[in-house]
């Protein structure tokens, strides 16, 4: 008897033990997703300021928040991964920068900056549960190391910083896309080697033995299948390359038209990465004025128009060609000016060789109209507002710009949409001063494999056609069968019996003697097509009651289970859904008033507001009322279906 006590205390001891083991393990994790206004989600990790660095670090939180860009890192860096070594190895030289040195090719194939970027950009997205703070020197050496210099600390402009990174992403980007196209080359040139051998005649023969008639009057098609699926494959991988790009770079057309004859020269095709806007000299302003100063029509005085250089041409000696009485230089006159006539009427900017022009300081002045527009719509538009005015002195710019929170671009046939998630501000004077970044508390959607079951790709080390095919599911509905199973619908692989998937009625299945708890479904499938002609109509409507039951009792079973795995977790945006009593037929009770209309999804209304290690909430009316300060907006197109945020 004494020991009883002994062993509920044990017992006690011990249950208690794995009570507080479990709580410490699981409660961080549960208050953390259950409590929607917990205070340990309201901060993200900050970054130390141990010199003049916060316009490093107000670009790289800003950086932080664009989706866009994580997912470009993310799909970047595991391309390198599962491509060979010597892909990016050989040297590719850009056919615009032939000059190059052989370094600095190769740091920007070996995507040096991508690589850091994402590493930084992934510890800022950790969602800490206390108070955390690194620094950006990791970072800061990966610029110094692929750059060959050091990062002065001393007072730097933000837009600078944020510029020299974008455009060595963009870089490193065309740099690497140059190197797999010269892979691929490469790998066709050695098949098309390979294929010019000598002709072997028994490879022939057996080659014309598998094009031969079979027994049951089938041609074999395999080497055609595969011919095809190559090319297939090949046209998927290019327009892979050509889809996915930079997510910041976008382009903008020139256009400059002669308002004397009216010609227009082929327009002049410019990338960027980030757009600048001056802002002008006033009390206030908006951000679609600044657009519109950039893009407005600019008249230019004083410009030496080809065509008109041309005519000018022509008229002088069609003069000289009425005064002179030499017939040679009659014919030569005529002969130029047939010539100049030629090139006026079918491209000016190609005046003839060997036709001399009058020099150009000769050539009337005229004024032309230059025309901006953009052509190439990023995902992520980076925009820049110039607050500089340097006149005897250099001075900032402190006039109020307003900025939308939802930005359109483009016309009417070709209207794009942007929301904001990030801006960067500065307070103070032209020389010294502080920057900030603003940040949306965006949730983005889990990363996803959508063609998991499609043709392979970029993302795949052999890029060959995956076995599997995706199942088909096709409705099959059979007359004068009152079963509701009939509007079950069969999944059917399409692929044949070699395939590793094989279709349903391929793969085994159990017999209803040793088996007695299988798939009712699939039960009355395999017997509705044995039963025999002369079967009663009454013994098909009694199992046709009866399975109508049974699915109606498992369809409310299903319905009950999937509302109580919703309700759950009271914290998850899923849990927050309404439960809809069902009967047992799975139809709703209640029905939603005529007239109502859907509620609209609340927008996200939170943000943060980050000044180095310092970290604190904010709402997007805040982020809107710096007006004066803002320096950097970033802007990301939004997509049809627009993830969660």
């Amino acid at each position: 008897m004494p020991e009883k006590p002994l062993t509920v205390a044990t017992y006690a001891a011990g249950a208690s033990l794995a009570a507080i083991t479990l709580f410490y393990v699981f409660s961080p994790n549960y208050f953390l997703d259950s409590d929607s206004n917990s205070a340990r989600k309201k901060g993200i990790v900050g970054l130390t300021n141990p010199a003049n660095d916060c316009f490093i670090n107000s670009v790289l939180q800003a950086l932080a928040g664009l989706t866009d860009l994580r997912i470009y890192l993310i799909r970047e860096n595991h391309r390198r991964k599962i491509d060979e070594a010597w892909v990016y190895q050989e040297i590719v030289s850009d056919p615009a920068y032939k000059n190059n040195s052989e370094w600095k090719t190769q740091g920007l194939q070996a995507g040096l900056v991508t690589r850091g970027l994402k590493e930084i950009l992934d510890a800022l997205n950790e969602r800490p549960i206390y108070k955390k703070t690194i620094s950006a020197g990791p970072f800061i050496r990966v610029l110094e190391n692929a750059f060959k210099q050091r990062i002065s600390r001393q007072q730097q402009d933000a837009q600078e910083f944020l510029q020299v990174v974008a455009e060595r992403l963009c870089d490193e980007y065309h740099a690497g896309r140059r190197a797999r196209q010269a892979a691929r080359g490469k790998g066709d040139n050695a098949s098309t080697m390979s294929n010019s051998a000598p002709i072997d005649g028994e490879a022939v023969e057996e080659r014309l033995a598998k094009l031969a008639i079979n027994g049951n009057g089938s041609i074999d098609t395999t080497q055609a299948t595969e011919e095809a699926s190559g090319t297939e494959t090949d046209t998927l991988v290019a327009k892979s390359e050509d889809e996915d790009g930079f997510p910041m770079e976008g382009k903008y057309e020139s256009q400059i038209e002669c308002q004397k004859c009216g010609f227009k020269p082929k327009p002049t095709e410019s990338t960027f990465c980030t757009l600048t806007l001056n802002v002008p000299q006033s009390s206030s302003t908006s951000l679609n004025a600044c657009l519109d100063g950039l893009f407005k029509t600019e008249y230019i005085d004083d410009f030496k128009c080809e065509k008109c250089r041309l005519v000018h041409a022509r008229d002088l000696l069609e003069m000289q060609l009425g005064r002179s009485t030499s017939e040679s230089f009659r014919s030569s006159a005529q002969d130029s000016i047939t010539k100049l006539q030629h090139a006026i009427d079918t491209d000016p900017e190609k005046p003839p060789p060997d036709v001399e022009l009058p020099p150009m300081r000769d050539a009337p002045a005229c004024k032309i109209a230059k025309y901006t527009r953009l052509t190439g719509f990023p995902k992520i538009m980076a925009i820049h507002l110039s607050r500089s005015i340097y006149n005897s002195i250099s001075q900032k710019n402190s006039a109020k710009v307003s900025f939308p929170e939802k930005l359109l671009m483009g016309g009417l046939l070709n209207n794009k949409k942007y929301k904001l998630l990030g801006t960067v501000t500065h307070k103070g004077s032209h020389h010294s001063g502080h920057y900030e970044s603003f940040r949306r508390q965006n949730v983005s959607l889990p990363f996803s494999t959508p063609n998991a079951f499609q043709t392979s790709g970029v993302f795949t080390k052999s890029a060959t056609a995956s076995p599997a095919s995706t199942p088909r599911v096709a409705a099959i509905s059979r007359s004068g069968d009152p079963s509701p199973i009939t509007s079950t619908p069969d999944l059917g692989l399409s692929s044949g019996t070699n395939s590793p998937n094989q279709s349903a009625d391929v793969l085994p299945r159990p017999s209803t003697d040793s088996a007695p708890g299988v798939s009712l479904a699939t039960n009355s499938r395999s017997s509705s097509r044995r039963s025999p002609p002369f079967s009663s109509s009454k013994d098909r409507e009694s199992d046709g009651i009866s399975l109508k039951s049974v699915t109606a009792s498992a369809r409310s079973t299903v319905s009950r289970l999937s509302d109580s795995v919703r309700n759950s977790r009271s914290g998850s945006p899923v849990g927050k859904t309404p439960v809809v009593p069902t009967t047992a037929n799975g139809k709703a009770l209640t029905s939603a008033p005529k007239g109502s209309r859907p509620k609209r999804r609340k927008q996200n209304d939170r943000w943060w507001r980050i000044s180095d290690e310092k970290i604190k909430e904010a709402k997007t009316s805040e982020v809107l009322g710096m007006q004066r300060e803002v320096y950097l907006l970033f802007y990301e197109l939004e997509r049809e279906s627009p993830a969660e945020s």
